[in-house]
């Protein structure tokens, strides 16, 4: 029986585990995480999506005065809020344990370090494992970008996975990147109360998508974000006692400003550095994707690589 390891439990990993176990192979899955899942249930699409629902209802509800029905201002418990998103997270994440339970594939939970080729070394709670197989698929996602030589260490600079967590409900707060992540996160943001305004270095939101599904978006984006600068760069940011204070490089755009909170979301990078990879002949590109042909075949013969890891685009459903 042909023996298939994945590395990385996201959309892309759970289901070449599921593929490769109903076409009758003997499969490990290998995750950090309690079940399969990865970014998108756990840090990404899920719970974003779960408040995007909850700022979709608050919305109508203001909207429903149009209709002659209408409702008090909302009243928002921010641990609730943040308790019902977590439930939808661990329902997700449970249903696809139990998949893998049906489907007998061998989890195993903990970090693993690439040992050669076809093997590797997975540190969990009970000590180390080896695990060893025909063929590794390499499923390791992504993580959030941040701002080359502007990082600085503050709670109230957040990434996507920090502004999921919701913290609090803050008075004002910038969205540095008009791309998906930033105007979704932005937009529950905005409806739950927050004067939020968002910065793009490129003249319009979405970079890459169609300008003319982008317009009515922007049109909206521009009525319920407080401010929105285009062809805007941020050009520091420094901790101060009421904020972040953020100075801007752009015309238009005021030469500086506190926010309570920062969402930086300027994009994803590629999870490729992965413990032992040098044990195998995998390339990387210099953008740090790891390099396959149209197979998803790495360099080494007996590694795949698929998902984010693999190159755009960085979305869900393509890695699956």
């Amino acid at each position: 029986m042909t023996r298939v390891t994945v590395l990385g439990a996201g959309p892309g990993g759970y289901a070449a585990a599921f593929y490769a176990a109903d076409l009758g192979m003997d499969v490990t899955l290998v995750d950090e995480e309690k079940n399969p899942g990865g970014v998108c249930l756990y840090r990404g699409c899920i719970p974003s999506k779960a408040l995007l629902h909850v700022a979709k209802v608050v919305d109508e509800a203001a909207h429903a005065k149009a209709w002659g029905v209408t409702f008090g201002a909302p009243t928002i418990e921010v641990d609730r809020l943040r308790a019902y998103k977590n439930s939808v997270v661990e329902k997700l994440t449970g249903g696809t344990g139990q998949i893998a339970k049906l489907r007998k594939i061998n989890y195993v939970q903990g970090r693993a370090a690439l040992t050669g080729p076809t093997s590797m070394s997975v540190k969990t709670a009970k000590g180390e494992e080896t695990v060893t197989s025909d063929y590794i698929v390499l499923a390791t996602g992504s993580y959030p970008t941040r701002i080359p030589g502007l990082a600085i260490d503050s709670p109230r600079v957040l990434d996507s996975t920090g502004a999921l967590d919701l913290p609090e409900i803050p008075k004002t707060l910038l969205v540095v990147g008009g791309g998906y992540i930033g105007l979704e996160l932005g937009s529950v943001y905005a409806a739950l109360g927050t004067k939020v305004s968002v910065v793009e270095m490129t003249p319009g939101l979405l970079p890459g998508a169609d300008r003319d599904l982008v317009r009515p978006l922007a049109q909206r984006i521009e009525k319920t974000f407080a401010k929105v600068m285009l062809s805007t760069r941020v050009t520091g940011m420094v901790a101060a006692k009421s904020g972040i204070a953020v100075t801007f490089e752009g015309e238009g755009a005021p030469a500086s400003e506190t926010y309570d909170y920062v969402l930086v979301a300027i994009g994803r990078r590629p999870n490729s550095k992965i413990p032992g990879l040098e044990t195998t002949r995998v390339k990387v590109d210099p953008k740090g994707f790891i390099e396959t042909d149209v197979q998803r075949r790495t360099a080494e013969p007996t590694v795949f690589a698929i998902g984010d890891v693999a190159g755009e685009p960085m979305l869900a459903h393509k890695a699956s």
